[in-house]
């Protein structure tokens, strides 16, 4: 179990943004938008910004590109907000040889993170054991706080209550998890017998309230790079227990949460930023933009929601 500060831990409740990268015409990482992106979701209210996790299209982005933007991130944010960065993958070597290069060249620099967010692994479907053993392996070699992320619709392997309960208890640097398995059952488990100071994060944008509602502490988010105000003031209404206040804000941006999940993200909220002036809608492949007509339908919630 971990021995970070209450202080230190309650830095990552609220709402943590899962920052888009933006790209130019040719592919190339648009630095000036990311830093409009970065002010506006800052600007808005939020508690803390995720650099390079799944929505900052990390996996079509080779190593070298994603130490650059973790760390022009950091400086641009300049300690106004906490920056979590994302070490996903399906190699245990080589996300310890990665964080190893990471610490190399960054650590004790003004560009070192707070925190790393780590996804279960994708695609070789582990077993639970398996799951266990590869953050274990990965918390013996970080030197940050570590946020794990359970997310079965991508990785096509769910990380059960009791596994993420025994890493909770076992770990020396695990201090949350972004549980986005949209299983209440097995999210009611991990709240209720999680160690002391664990955080349970809710990785599913249109559930956060009822999630909230029932002990988890905050939210990394996607639909609050477009809409960081209003998102993250429904969240610190929730956590205060403000429903009435927060619910009417979580009603409201239900259907535009729906809309940029329709065609797949980050090519949704990619769509609303760019009605938005902030970025560009280019996503590298194998993703693609979304159809005009759910185009059309973003850009009319954009103008309703303002």
């Amino acid at each position: 179990m971990h021995t970070y500060s209450i202080d230190f831990i309650s830095r990552f409740r609220g709402t943590g943004v899962a920052l888009v990268t933006p790209f130019s015409d040719d592919d190339a990482i648009d630095f000036s938008a990311l830093d409009t992106l970065i002010d506006h979701c800052i600007n808005g209210g939020v508690e803390y910004l995720v650099s390079m996790g799944t929505t900052g299209e990390s996996a079509t982005l080779s190593e070298e590109e994603r130490f650059d933007i973790i760390a022009h991130t950091i400086r641009k944010v300049q300690k106004r907000v906490p920056v979590v960065a994302g070490f996903g993958g399906n190699n245990t070597a080589e996300i310890i040889r990665s964080l190893e290069r990471y610490t190399e060249k960054f650590s004790g620099s003004d560009t070192f993170a707070d925190a790393i967010l780590i996804a279960s692994p994708y695609y070789n479907k582990p077993s639970q054991e398996g799951i266990y053993q590869h953050y274990m392996a990965i918390d013996a070699a970080s030197p940050l706080p570590i946020i794990l992320y359970n997310v079965p619709g991508r990785t096509a392997s769910n990380m059960e209550a009791k596994t993420t309960l025994r890493i909770a208890q076992d770990a020396q640097h695990v201090i949350a998890i972004k549980e986005a398995s949209g299983n209440f059952a097995q999210c009611m488990q991990i709240i209720r017998d999680a160690p002391k100071n664990f955080i349970v994060l809710s990785g599913d944008d249109p559930i956060t309230l009822p999630f909230i509602a029932t002990g988890m502490q905050g939210v990394i988010s996607v639909v609050a790079n477009a809409w960081p105000a209003q998102f993250s003031g429904m969240v610190r209404d929730s956590l205060a227990g403000n429903f009435a206040k927060a619910l009417p804000a979580h009603l409201d941006l239900l259907h535009i949460t729906e809309l940029l999940f329709k065609e797949g993200s980050p090519a949704g909220v990619k769509a609303a930023l760019h009605a938005m002036g902030i970025c560009g809608e280019k996503v590298r492949l194998p993703l693609w933009n979304i159809s005009d007509a759910l185009r059309t339908e973003i850009i009319h919630e954009v103008k309703r929601l303002g």
